[in-house]
Formats: C-alpha cells, structure tokens, sequence
C-alpha cells in the first residue's frame, strides 16, 4: 500500500480515504462523504487542472487541489 494525498491520485485510479488533516472545510468535506475508509476515484481534473472530480458514495464531487492536499489516501498497488 502506497500514501498520497489526493490531489496526487492519478485520473481512473481508487484509493481509500486515510485520514483527513485540518483544514477550514474540514466538516463540509465530512459531510459531502469523505470519511474515513471511504472508497474514493479520481475521475476527470479540469483543462486548467484545478478543480478535479472524485467519485465518492456514488457522487460526484469537485474539490480544488489546496483541499484534495489535506485528504490522505492508500493505493493498493498490487504490494
């Protein structure tokens, strides 16, 4: 199993939510479905790279890089 946030977690690759740093929207991300143990993709990133969208509990949601970069996740990588 790799670490990464998720910012880092390459389109069409899953991941599992680690844990969640602080960070202001801390509780709306709680609230939209990114808890911990949570199954997450990385579905599409914007043509400017910023925002990109996850799937997350059957939902699609988009996130700006600088708070994907507070979500940690594990890949399993085949290991």
């Amino acid at each position: 199993m790799t670490r990464c946030s998720l910012d880092m977690l390459p389109v069409g690759e899953k991941g599992v939510i680690c844990s969640i740093d602080n960070t202001r929207i801390k509780n709306r991300i709680l609230d939209l479905g990114f808890t911990k143990n949570t199954e997450i993709s990385t579905l599409r990133k914007s043509p400017a790279g910023d925002p990109t969208a996850y799937l997350v509990k059957g939902s699609v949601i988009a996130l700006r890089c600088e708070d994907a970069r507070s979500i940690n996740v594990s890949i399993n990588n085949g290991d």
